[in-house]
């Protein structure tokens, strides 16, 4: 048994019930975000150049609002959340160090707060998984 499939095991093994509630809630909260980013797509290209970093800023856009839409609902229902969060991790990691420092670290950068909130959820459920009220749980099961 390798590290991963060690880590899958213990997750699954210490999953509360009630985590899955944050799990969807999660998820849910991904999705509106990406809603969000499509409606102003200006917006979110304005605030990936202040950042300074050269990159192809409109592929940027698009990964993002992508991996929110699809991902948000992917860890919602519970469908390879994993992997969802692996597409999740890279766009919380650049709004947590990049865009929302050029913001400052304070207390009054609501923003900062909820990304670090949500990157914290992340890494938290890509270690524990999905949890019994998942279809990847459903799936699991069948299979067995």
């Amino acid at each position: 048994m390798n590290v991963i499939e060690r880590i899958e095991h213990w997750g699954d093994a210490h999953h509360p019930r009630w985590l899955d509630v944050v799990r969807i809630a999660l998820g849910i909260v991904i999705f509106l975000k990406g809603v969000t980013f499509l409606a102003d797509t200006e917006s979110l290209r304005q605030l990936i150049e202040q950042t300074h970093i050269k990159i192809y800023t409109w592929g940027i856009v698009h990964y993002i609002a992508f991996a929110h839409l699809v991902g948000g609902i992917l860890i919602a229902i519970g469908l390879l959340t994993r992997v969802a969060i692996g597409f999740q991790l890279p766009v919380l990691i650049g709004a947590v160090f990049f865009i929302n420092s050029t913001r400052g670290f304070s207390f009054l950068n609501s923003e900062l707060w909820i990304s670090l909130v949500v990157l914290v959820l992340l890494v938290i459920f890509f270690v524990i998984g999905s949890g019994p009220y998942s279809l990847d749980h459903q799936m699991r099961e069948r299979r067995t």
